[in-house]
């Protein structure tokens, strides 16, 4: 079983609004790049899609945006750190299983790594390590939908939001795979299940573990770049 990716989705929460209402004060923690934006938007005379509402709603949605995105860039972070050792443990996995031909891979040859346990039955430390990414990835991918944008983040031609749009793109990309991952890996760990041998179909396999080794490293490093769009961001 090779590497569930996960990922790192780390979304600001300041962004693109035409004006600043009066009636609408922030906390002074708020990014000084919201009335940054602001001010752009109006210049360039985008309008977001955001629905009308009340300066106090729009506060306390934005306000809100404000408190989660500490916690979606930290969940983010832990996901990014467990997802590493998911794809690390992930490789090991494929290497000892598809690291050769069916009579000459590491665990026929007698030499796995982290010893011949590892060539029988469900492999315990890249389970452990997938259910964690991918429990945290759930957490994070639904913090990142749960964020209110009432000022529409994403308009207009700032640099700021052409990142976030990509950043929300890519969300989707890795999500993706994310599925796959786990569809393919659930195949490759449990093949009798299946109807497959490890023996008798290690071709048919090897192929499986080829696309859920390969998918894993592309849906790494779209979360690696999703999160780096906005890691430093502040």
């Amino acid at each position: 079983m090779s590497p569930l990716a996960a990922v790192l989705l780390a979304t600001p929460f300041f962004g693109l609004q035409l004006q600043v209402d009066p009636g609408l004060s922030l906390d002074t923690s708020a990014p000084m790049a919201l009335l940054a934006l602001a001010d752009e938007g109006a210049a360039t005379g985008r309008r977001g899609t955001a629905p009308r509402m009340s300066a106090a709603e729009r506060r306390e949605l934005l306000q809100r945006r404000q408190t989660l995105r500490p916690v979606h860039r930290w969940l983010g972070v832990a996901t990014w750190a467990a997802m590493t050792s998911t794809v690390f443990l992930g490789t090991i996995q494929y290497y000892n299983l598809y690291g050769g031909s069916r009579t000459s891979n590491p665990c026929v040859a007698g030499n796995a790594v982290f010893g011949q346990d590892q060539c029988v039955g469900t492999p315990v430390p890249h389970l452990a390590t997938a259910m964690v990414t991918t429990g945290l990835y759930a957490a994070t991918f639904g913090l990142s939908l749960a964020m209110p944008d009432p000022v529409g983040l994403d308009e207009g031609d700032s640099d700021y939001a052409r990142r976030l749009r990509r950043h929300k793109r890519l969300r989707w990309v890795h999500g993706i795979g994310m599925l796959l991952q786990i569809i393919t890996g659930v195949i490759v760990a449990n093949p009798e299940d299946f109807g497959l041998d490890r023996f008798n179909d290690y071709g048919r396999l090897r192929a499986l573990g080829t696309v859920h080794l390969l998918t894993g490293y592309a849906t790494y490093a779209t979360t690696t770049w999703a999160g780096i769009l906005f890691l430093t961001d502040e």
